[in-house]
């Protein structure tokens, strides 16, 4: 499976931090999404990558994007970490690791959790991806800086009436 820019990402059907079933393309609800791929709560680069999501979901959310978070937790665990968080965006459990496989995205030097290699997508309203972020290094993470300039790119392809100098 390419999981590169120009591609578009597969439509995860996923329960949600409460057990609910969810498909990505519902998640995104016509909107472009950040899509990020946590190990999970019990790495600390993780629940510091996670404080700062949440520190931009207002921007998010008032900007009409999604962010999606997706790891191996269950939806017990995940629904506790983002209480914690204070974050509302959506959680994706694979803790059954059905997609894990598939997207080529297995954390290989983690040989007891099983994680998620920590990558982010932006994707467009229709699951479009505009650009990836292999982070397995912190630093090779997407900024919060690196979101906003992405959604702003998004946004001028996909909003009607969005100025484009």
């Amino acid at each position: 499976m390419k999981l590169v820019p120009g591609e578009r990402f597969p439509d995860l059907d996923l329960p949600d931090h409460t057990g609910r079933d969810r498909l990505l393309s519902e998640a995104a609800g016509g909107d472009p999404v950040a899509l990020v791929f946590s190990r999970g709560w019990f790495c600390p680069k993780e629940q510091r990558y996670l404080r700062e999501l949440t520190r931009l979901q207002d921007e998010c959310e008032v900007a009409y994007t999604r962010i999606v978070v997706v790891s191996v937790d269950p939806p017990a665990e995940q629904s506790a970490l983002r209480a914690g968080l204070g974050a509302r965006f959506l959680f994706l459990s694979d803790a059954e690791r059905r997609w894990l496989p598939r997207l080529g995205l297995l954390e290989e030097t983690d040989t007891l959790h099983e994680p998620y290699r920590p990558t982010a997508f932006t994707l467009l309203p229709d699951l479009e991806i505009h650009r990836r972020y292999d982070g397995d290094w912190y630093w090779g993470r997407p900024t919060m800086e690196d979101l906003r300039q992405d959604m702003r790119a998004i946004s001028a392809l996909v909003r009607p009436g969005f100025e484009r100098l």
